[in-house]
């Protein structure tokens, strides 16, 4: 006799953003250090259609940046973080180049 293969349980997925949910997106999602639909999906119970939505929606307002956006997949991180990075960065370069040009560096 055949043996009844595994059943899959069917997602009960969200196809419209209520209240709480559209409140839980804006509020914890841009916090994620990774931020992709499949991670959506988990996460806040929505559709994939509805979750690429949501991160298009996030990116146009800035509050999430792109990471790698492959059509297939698009990924997300955090915007805070990036720009903080971005800043040090760029203000000890200027120190640097300021150093190097007045003639502070060792000859």
């Amino acid at each position: 006799k055949w043996s009844k293969g595994k059943v899959k349980d069917k997602a009960n997925n969200a196809v419209i953003l209520d209240k709480p949910t559209y409140d839980k997106l804006m509020k914890e999602v841009p916090t994620y250090k990774l931020i992709s639909p499949s991670v959506l999906v988990d996460r806040l119970r929505v559709s994939g259609s509805l979750a690429r939505l949501a991160i298009r929606e996030l990116a146009k307002q800035g509050l999430i940046v792109p990471v790698s956006t492959h059509g297939a997949q698009l990924i997300y991180t955090r915007a805070t973080g990036v720009e903080e990075e971005k800043k040090p960065k760029k203000e000890a370069a200027a120190a640097t180049a300021a150093a190097a040009d007045n003639g502070e560096w060792g000859q």
